[in-house]
């Protein structure tokens, strides 16, 4: 079995060479802000929980790179369209794309990755590949949904938290559960196994998600990669604001519609009188218990799955660098 680290390598290497392919191709407006993209950096999640979970059940795991680069490109083709429809200016301590190019340029290059990822998919070595397209396919579909319901919530003052836990179901987490099943899946692994790994990724999916919502408003943000507080200034309705909302007295509750509803503010301002809500009422330490609930329900999934305690070992090794995270 791969540590973590030794896959975050191999999987590293393989998408600095395709940046240096990509990169160099024509036309340069379309493909260089591709590279780009791929190159601002992150941890590589998605495409390390592939290798991880073909690592289950085959030790060449140079099979599962097409997979993971489907994933790895797909993943960064939905943050560059969320950031021009977020208007967010940096993303990983860079400017975003259509910040350093513009906004057609982004939006087109976006859609070249799109198609890139079915491309990478189709070279997977599986028996038989329609199954993992019409899972990709529809997690593909169920993100844009669950990005669709992130930008109606923006408008709706009456969005409930288990709308809001749906959402970002579909938007988050969905492609966690993908990026694992699909791991699973390229090794030929039985089918229960395969979808119980897709159960894991999903809790741990909405865990991860929710603890995003958490450092969006309380990291440090040298570590974060972006401004914190984004989500407060663009009225996000996050499960912080949601859960606030929920708590407030009558008084408090004005104070944030009016928050809301404001069209001119000092950004900073803002920040800070929503944090010291979110302060008043615990939201941190209410957030941390429906984290750990989600994060419980992945460990509870990961003991059903019929592998032994130290072949699993590292799937477990992940869930808990991802829960420890500081950005």
């Amino acid at each position: 079995m791969y540590t973590i680290k030794e896959l975050q390598s191999l999987i590293s290497s393989e998408i600095t060479k395709e940046i240096n392919y990509i990169s160099a191709t024509e036309p340069k407006n379309l493909y260089e802000p591709v590279g780009y993209a791929l190159s601002m950096g992150g941890k590589r999640l998605r495409p390390v929980m592939v290798l991880l979970a073909f690592n289950l059940f085959d030790d060449t795991v140079e099979k599962a790179f097409p997979a993971a680069l489907a994933i790895e490109v797909f993943h960064n083709f939905t943050l560059l369209h969320d950031d021009i429809m977020d208007q967010a200016e940096m993303r990983r301590n860079s400017q975003t794309v259509y910040k350093k190019y513009n906004e057609n340029i982004a939006i087109l290059s976006g859609d070249a990755m799109s198609i890139m990822a079915y491309n990478y998919l189709l070279k997977t070595r599986s028996t038989d590949p329609a199954p993992l397209i019409r899972l990709f396919s529809q997690t593909a579909l169920e993100v844009c949904e669950g990005q669709q319901l992130d930008m109606d919530f923006e408008t709706r003052m009456d969005v409930s938290i288990q709308e809001y836990l749906n959402m970002i179901r579909l938007k988050t987490a969905v492609l966690l559960a993908c990026s694992i099943k699909m791991g699973a899946m390229t090794a030929n692994a039985p089918e229960k196994t395969a979808d119980l790994l897709y159960v894991f990724g999903l809790n741990l999916g909405i865990a991860f998600q929710l603890q995003d919502d958490l450092l969006d408003v309380f990291a440090d943000q040298d570590k974060f990669g972006k401004k914190i507080g984004g989500d407060i200034i663009a009225n996000k309705k996050t499960f912080l604001l949601l859960k606030a909302l929920e708590l407030s007295d009558d008084n408090t509750k004005k104070l944030i519609q009016d928050w809301i509803t404001k069209k001119e503010f000092d950004a900073d301002e803002k920040i800070i009188a929503m944090t010291n809500i979110y302060n008043k009422l615990n939201i941190s330490d209410i957030t941390k218990r429906h984290i750990d609930e989600f994060y419980q329900s992945a460990l509870n999934v990961w003991e059903e799955i019929a592998l032994d305690r130290e072949t699993k070992s590292e799937l477990l090794h992940l869930a808990s660098l991802i829960m420890k995270r500081d950005h």
